[in-house]
């Protein structure tokens, strides 16, 4: 039998972590796959990984594991310590059913489980609040259930979001008064059928703007109110989380949520204008960093012992970047970088006003995706993604996204400061918890390449032939704009209500500059 590796010496987290089992929710999604092969890279000696999983789409839990071990994620686990991934158990179940689904035989399996990890979650903003309650509410209370009957538990961390509490222009590391009584909701939700609930769901959920907030508002006071437990918990409370900056690679990204859809549909041609608010932060969080985070706020959760709930904000808001720089950033590196067949030039780019967004929003994309379609379709050709199926998505996250964009938090982060001034050396070398050591313009150009590669699973030898295609796209950007440019011309020459409209507003325009100016030189 091959001894395990040894602990790295002076590592207060893999020495914690070694020998024990831990269960995990929301183990085959983003986040949930960067923790389990962060636990597995730097935690050599750690015992079991118990994953819950559903079947999905007909496809079974035994099979969704093997998938899950071939991820790519787990590649330089597979050169350098392969056996790490005989440690991952399934167990199946469902965090939207009773007692999360789990088979009497199989909670035998998690006797020897001491840290639970819950991120299991609908990300939805437009959920039924049903369904939203059934996921996001419901699941961390069958959870604690679970964790009351596990003989060794030391610390659940219940990963919630940043965003909980949007209506509010500061976020301090506590959990604030819950929207709505507990009680009343669930029972709400059991009484009301799903037509009137939706009706009144708005009015209900005030100050929350949607469903994914309010609920996981929600499941923070679940948490707060389970005080007959006799384990440690803590609340971690990430921004919008992006790809990688260090762990497993430089730019690994898995999924097409906000900001990373951008630049999948900007890349391909699809995307031409998103809503957002310049020199707004973008409170953008690398993966690795907050799972590294996550890891340390379980360790210190089991250390500490605390009765009261500790929240950990997680947040880029010392080392800031805006949605402007985001959009330079897409504006320099996706001509670099060019995703395969674009259909058209890469030109995305912001505006503010949401009017303005709608129209050029209209005008850019709806249009052209819709006639772009009817031509495919009465030419008989095939497309492997609809059009105009693309162009309701890309709306929808535009909105989602625009939330984002056009407002701005603070988010108070000393627990996770006093976290990572509490770590020693030699797990500040493994694991990174400090948001300042962000090269931002370094992390844009990874998470483009990222999109690329990872995401959209693009080949980086087909690169040059991308930019030869970009290239084409870019004279044939051009030539449009001109072609629009003339035609605007010529209906200004020939139509005399529109050359009077024109010529009105380019005097009221110099009129306006002229006076702005005088004002400022002093002779107006």
């Amino acid at each position: 039998m091959v001894a395990r590796p040894r602990s790295p010496c002076g590592a207060l987290l893999p020495q914690f972590y070694a020998g024990r089992d831990i269960f995990i929710t929301g183990a085959t999604g983003f986040m949930g796959k960067v923790l389990i092969e962060r636990l597995l890279a730097t935690c050599p000696d750690i015992g079991r990984l118990h994953l819950l999983m559903r079947q999905k789409k007909g496809v079974t839990p035994e099979k969704r594991l093997q998938q899950l071990i071939q991820s790519q994620v787990f590649d330089v686990i597979r050169q350098t310590n392969p056996s790490q991934l005989d440690k991952l158990c399934m167990i199946p179940g469902d965090v939207s059913q009773p007692e999360l689904g789990i088979p009497l035989q199989c909670l035998r399996q998690l006797q020897e489980v001491s840290i639970v990890f819950h991120s299991a979650a609908t990300l939805k903003f437009d959920e039924l609040l049903s369904t939203a309650v059934e996921q996001n509410v419901l699941s961390i209370i069958r959870v604690m259930d679970l964790c009351d009957t596990l003989p060794n538990i030391q610390a659940l961390v219940h990963v919630s979001t940043a965003y909980s509490n949007p209506e509010l222009n500061v976020v301090e590391e506590k959990v604030y008064d819950a929207p709505a009584s507990l009680p009343r909701l669930l029972a709400l939700v059991e009484a009301v059928p799903t037509p009137l609930l939706a009706n009144i769901t708005p009015e209900y959920i005030k100050p929350k703007p949607n469903t994914y907030t309010f609920t996981k508002a929600m499941a923070e006071e679940a948490v707060r109110s389970r005080t007959n437990r006799s384990y440690p918990v803590a609340i971690f409370r990430p921004t919008i989380v992006i790809s990688s900056q260090r762990n497993p690679y430089p730019g690994w990204i898995e999924n097409l949520n906000g900001p990373s859809g951008v630049i999948a549909a900007a890349g391909k041609g699809l995307l031409h204008v998103f809503c957002r608010k310049p020199h707004v932060r973008a409170d953008l969080l690398p993966v690795d960093i907050a799972i590294d985070t996550l890891l340390a706020v379980a360790w210190e959760t089991a250390v500490d012992k605390l009765p009261e709930v500790r929240v950990y904000n997680c947040s880029t808001y010392e080392n800031p970047t805006t949605w402007l720089e985001f959009e330079q950033a897409l504006q320099q590196y996706l001509p670099r970088f060019p995703l395969d067949n674009c259909i058209w030039y890469p030109s995305g780019s912001g505006v503010e006003n949401r009017y303005v967004h709608k129209l050029l929003q209209f005008l850019l994309q709806t249009v052209p995706l819709h006639v772009a379609e009817y031509i495919m379709r009465t030419c008989g050709i095939k497309m492997k993604v609809s059009l105009i199926l693309a162009e309701q998505k890309m709306r929808a996250m535009d909105d989602v996204l625009a939330f984002f964009a056009l407002r701005e938090w603070q988010f108070k982060t000393d627990n996770v400061a006093k976290l990572r001034d509490r770590l020693s050396a030699s797990d500040a070398a493994i694991y990174n918890l400090d948001t300042k050591s962000i090269d931002w313009n370094e992390q844009y150009k990874n998470f483009v390449k990222g999109t690329r590669k990872y995401l959209l699973k693009e080949k980086d030898q087909d690169i040059a032939e991308a930019k030869r295609h970009t290239d084409r796209m870019y004279y044939l950007h051009k030539a449009m704009q001109f072609f629009v440019m003339v035609l605007l011309f010529r209906l200004m020459i020939q139509n005399k209500s529109i050359r009077d409209v024109i010529y009105g507003t380019l005097r009221l325009l110099f009129s306006l500059l002229f006076a702005t100016f005088g004002n400022v030189i002093g002779i107006a």
